[in-house]
């Protein structure tokens, strides 16, 4: 247990890091599981993006070919984005207001039109960037290394981003994720690892008496904290 921030507090908490790895099929609009680090740098010394690399390619060695790997700007870091080159896929990714393109201009001084704009990303390569603002006010930088992207097919990934903050909360409101009492890290994880498992139970019985059918795909990767 440590202490980090967490998006739902919107403050930092102690906490336990867990990072999942999460498939979502765009046309069937399932989700499922398929990895997960507890992330602990002071046992383990590896940070989250260290964890990100490490799980794309475990998912890649297994055999998943996502169309598109997406995860929020904490993700974004310029290892992480040509790790995910290497392996031959593309990604969705959000990009911090002030990441520097081009000749040192940040995403914000730029004139971003509708259907995108290819910038040249310092350290890494030409992308696409689009700028999607909120009914809030809050505007996203979205880049990708597709080729000739759409606005609308941008725009229909990263709203499925929301699916796996739809999985951390089934993990904690019906599968009592947070409500493991014991003080040992071991119990910790043997908890984490069964209400994971009772997640996927709970999939597979909503499954039972159809077919699953999957025709696009994408890699979502997330970060939580369960609060102790």
């Amino acid at each position: 247990m440590h202490y980090q921030y967490s998006g739902n507090a919107h403050d930092v908490i102690a906490g336990i890091g867990l990072v999942n790895l999460v498939w979502h099929g765009l046309r069937s609009h399932d989700s499922i599981p398929v990895d997960y680090r507890i992330y602990d740098k002071a046992s383990d010394g590896k940070s989250k993006n260290d964890h990100f690399r490490e799980m794309l390619k475990l998912a890649q060695d297994r055999g998943i070919n996502p169309d598109d790997v997406v995860a929020d700007a904490w993700y974004s870091s310029l290892n992480n984005l040509k790790a995910i080159e290497s392996i031959g896929w593309t990604w969705v990714m959000g990009l911090k207001k002030n990441r520097k393109v081009n000749r040192g201009e940040t995403l914000e001084k730029l004139d971003i039109p509708d259907e995108g704009l290819k910038v040249h990303l310092r350290g890494y390569g030409w992308i696409t960037v689009f700028r999607f603002v909120a009914k809030n006010g809050r505007t996203d930088y979205i880049g990708t290394n597709r080729d000739n992207p759409s606005r609308d097919h941008i725009e229909l990934v990263m709203k499925s981003r929301w699916k796996i903050e739809v999985y951390h909360r089934e993990l904690k409101q019906t599968c009592g994720l947070e409500r493991c009492q014991s003080r040992t890290g071991r119990a910790q994880r043997n908890h984490i690892f069964l209400a994971i498992s009772a997640w996927i139970q709970r999939f597979k019985r909503r499954l039972a008496g159809g077919f699953l059918f999957i025709s696009s795909s994408g890699m979502l990767l997330s970060m939580i904290s369960l609060e102790k």
